[in-house]
């Protein structure tokens, strides 16, 4: 870490006391080199400041002011904080995956555990940018504090709950303080980098999946035999809130070092009367905004998840009513944040998607996740086991390549832009990379394909993957016109992510109810084929070169076979919106952020620049 030691001047004082406007940053637009470039990135970003508007909020001008008061020493442990919880939580995410079956099995409703999963989808996609916009008016340290208190009741809950209602309703608390977790380290990493750093450092909460992908699952098991799952889920509750406090101590020490200081933004619902109070947290927070995004998400996510089990599938009358009021309550959000005098302060700045590399960069992240839903998960697991005939841990072992791949590439390619200074060229490359891998994955699709063909191209696609996750965030980063917008332009980011990956998931489920029954009866009439669609294990029954599994695999291979086409032509605009975004330079203009950060003290490196 590259710190020196911050001057607090009055100047820099009164400039954190006050509502700052909005700076004009030379990193909104094409920048490849020379004077002209920079100034048509300020010109850019003059627009979108208009646009998005300048009002920054108390939680944005507290993380500032706390910036002001950093040390080298607070820092560092800030960041063992940050790693910490990304171990912690990925850990834990590896550990529980396998005891929600053992969970609902306990109250005799194992059919259950698709509602459970569909519980955590749509939490998962809707809390992002809620959660973001509670960071920028309460503060980072509230927000984190909110996240690791939904994380523990929700998995206090399901620890000692005594029916399935019960454990499903306690997935909407602990997905709720999860997924919180997840998008407040990436915004904290945005508050206290500067852009050349900020890649390699949002690659951080990935790295500990290196190591518990490996150990998550034995851990788990280990739990199960010496113990109950419940047990599994309580155990976070003590763990989790302990690896919290490097970070809890570091913000809250340093915050009041710049109350002292006064640095620090008063509170905006201070002194406030019941009725003011209320009027405040509507306008601040934007609930009606948050009211109308989350209804629409949840109304077009429930369909997506359920509508392959409903009895009519997507002619069911419930599906099409909630996917109509999804698109009505998405409509009257984009309307209601419009308008002013409705939306003092926006919870998605329509301004924002003016900028082509917020929009483009947002779009990767749809894409990316969609075809990864269509190609690697949920289905390419089931077509090793059955067609591939490989056993249970080298099926999951090979589905897990992917990510493993991912993050290392994320790493590698995060020193690439710190070194070279763009990111553009690498988000490029790797979606070319991430076709080709889909398209080496449709190639040796076949049954007679080697382990090693297989392995090689989630290799493939898992380098496309890394080159375009963390990237294309710093895109969208880079994109905003102030510090104020950029935790909302990250968590919209994510939640397109998410949203991408339930498009991809529900493409795939209706791909493969339609597909795997139907072939299962035209190339057998001596299986039964709702049986064998509804259980991997009784496709697994048949032994390999029977004449029943002969046509199992020929169903599976050809079912596959449409799923990868489909996730072919997913995955071509990726690299169409690849060529759209901007090709910033990470270090030509402003980083977005105040004070002392990975990289140096913003305030002097913006005159180093200017001189």
């Amino acid at each position: 870490m590259q710190n020196k030691n911050t001057n607090t001047t009055a100047d820099s004082e009164e400039s954190s006391t006050k509502r700052p406007q909005t700076e004009h940053a030379a990193l909104h637009s094409e920048a490849p080199s020379g004077a002209s470039s920079i100034d048509s990135n300020v010109k850019d970003a003059e627009i979108a400041s208009d646009d998005v508007g300048n009002a920054t909020q108390a939680g944005v001008q507290n993380i500032e002011a706390v910036s002001m008061t950093w040390t080298t020493c607070s820092l560092v442990i800030a960041y063992i904080g940050i790693f910490l919880i990304s171990f912690t939580t990925s850990l834990e995410s590896q550990v529980v995956m396998s005891l929600s079956i053992f969970a609902t099995s306990s109250f005799n409703n194992h059919s259950l555990i698709s509602t459970v999963f569909v519980v955590q989808s749509v939490v998962m996609a809707v809390i992002k940018t809620p959660m973001a916009k509670t960071a920028d008016v309460f503060g980072r340290l509230e927000a984190f504090s909110i996240s690791i208190f939904l994380a523990v009741l929700g998995g206090l809950t399901m620890a000692i709950s005594s029916n399935v209602q019960t454990y499903a309703a306690a997935q909407i608390f602990y997905a709720a303080g999860s997924t919180g977790l997840q998008i407040l380290q990436q915004i904290f990493i945005a508050d206290t980098t500067d852009l050349l750093n900020r890649a390699l450092w949002s690659s951080l909460p990935q790295i500990p999946f290196l190591i518990t992908v490996w150990i998550g699952a034995p851990i788990g098991d280990k739990i199960l035999k010496t113990t109950t799952w419940r047990w599994g889920y309580a155990i976070w509750c003590i763990i989790l809130p302990a690896v919290f406090l490097p970070l809890a101590l570091s913000l809250f020490l340093n915050n009041r070092k710049a109350k002292k200081a006064n640095l620090a933004a008063p509170s905006p619902l201070k002194g406030l009367g019941p009725i003011r109070l209320v009027k405040t947290l509507w306008n601040d927070l934007d609930i009606g905004g948050m009211i109308l995004l989350s209804a629409a998400f949840a109304l077009i996510l429930i369909p997506l998840t359920i509508a392959s089990k409903a009895s009519n599938g997507w002619a069911s009358p419930d599906i099409i009513v909630m996917i109509v009021l999804g698109v009505l309550c998405l409509f009257s959000f984009l309307v209601w944040e419009s308008i002013k005098q409705l939306a003092p302060h926006p919870l998605i700045p329509l301004g924002l998607l003016k900028s082509r590399s917020f929009c483009a960069g947002c779009g990767i992240g749809f894409f990316y996740f969609m075809a990864f839903f269509l190609s690697v998960q949920p289905y390419f697991y089931s077509y090793l086991l059955v067609v591939q005939d490989l056993s249970i841990p080298a099926a999951g072992h090979i589905t897990q390549v992917f990510s493993f791949t991912a993050t290392i590439s994320s790493v590698i390619i995060s020193f690439f832009i710190k070194y070279t200074k763009y990111y553009k060229p690498y988000i490029t490359a790797g979606s070319l990379i991430y076709l080709m891998g889909i398209g080496v994955m449709y190639h040796y699709r076949q049954e007679n394909s080697s382990i090693a063909q297989i392995i090689g191209t989630q290799i493939a696609v898992g380098i496309g993957g890394g080159m375009l996750n963390v990237p294309a965030q710093l895109a969208v980063q880079t994109s905003v016109p102030s510090h104020q917008n950029v935790a909302v332009a990250t968590a919209v980011y994510l939640t397109c992510v998410e949203m991408g990956g339930a498009v991809g998931s529900a493409i795939a489920g209706v791909i493969w109810g339609h597909d795997i029954p139907k072939k299962l009866a035209e190339y057998s009439t001596t299986i039964n084929s709702s049986a064998v669609y509804n259980s991997i294990n009784n496709a697994l029954a048949y032994p390999m070169g029977s004449t029943e599994r002969i046509a199992i695999n020929r169903a599976y291979q050809e079912t596959m076979h449409k799923l990868l086409v489909v996730a072919l032509c997913v995955s071509a605009p990726i690299v169409f919106l690849s060529l759209v975004i901007k090709n910033v330079k990470v270090d030509a203009g402003e980083d977005k952020v105040k004070g002392r950060v990975i990289g140096g003290t913003v305030e002097e490196k913006q005159e180093t620049r200017n001189n």
